[in-house]
């Protein structure tokens, strides 16, 4: 499959699921307090800058991220689910967009957030796409990206009450913070904690820094 193919297949996957994405996923941050924590940690490193949830689906994570503070805003690949969180949260900004080609300028962002937003995209383009991240960071600014902590590739064919054409990238943690190093984004901190009900294995977390000299 090429990229772009792939890209298509991506957006109409979460067009068909993104109503219902909304309303099986709206309250999952609620029974992870790991994860809010990692949230809570990134907003306490990003303060005064703007942050791009970059995948933000539906946009409840950019929506927690505003709670506490932080001017969050959310792109994502399909439209309808930036349709769905421009509804649910019409006081925060949503905009159509790809990640591995942003429409923002140089070293504009405080943060870039990436949750589970990477999971679709093949081990061999993350290079780019975390080339991409640095770039719209400024010096010292932080990225955190969650993702499926492991090797494993599977397909899904049926997710969130409809049929979808989804690849699904496990990356292991060493794997991923490489690359982000490769990228001039060094590790800060990382978690991988054992999966929850639902999830089809361990689950990764890395927080790292745009080095001042990159």
């Amino acid at each position: 499959m090429t990229q772009t193919s792939r890209l298509s297949a991506v957006r109409a996957s979460y067009d068909a699921v993104a109503v219902d994405h909304a309303r099986l996923l709206g309250d999952a941050l609620d029974a992870r307090p790991l994860d809010r924590a990692l949230l809570n940690a990134f907003a306490e490193c990003v303060r005064g800058g703007a942050v791009a949830d970059l995948g933000c689906g539906t946009g409840r994570v950019t929506a927690y991220l505003d709670g506490l503070g932080v001017r969050a805003f959310g792109v994502d690949l399909s439209p309808a689910m930036v349709a769905v969180a421009r509804r649910s949260y019409p006081g925060l900004r949503f905009d159509v967009g790809r990640m591995a080609g942003l429409d923002m300028a140089d070293g504009v962002l405080g943060g870039v957030l990436a949750w589970y937003s990477t999971v679709h995209t093949p081990p061999d383009e993350l290079p780019a796409l975390f080339a991409e991240f640095a770039r719209v960071l400024a010096p010292g600014g932080h990225a955190l990206v969650a993702f499926e902590a492991g090797d494993e590739r599977r397909r899904l064919e049926h997710a969130y009450g409809h049929p979808v054409d989804l690849e699904v990238y496990g990356t292991p943690p060493d794997l991923v913070a490489s690359l982000l190093a490769g990228a001039g984004l060094a590790e800060v901190a990382r978690m991988v904690r054992e999966p929850d009900a639902g999830e089809h294995g361990p689950q990764g977390f890395l927080l790292a820094r745009r080095e001042r000299d990159a």
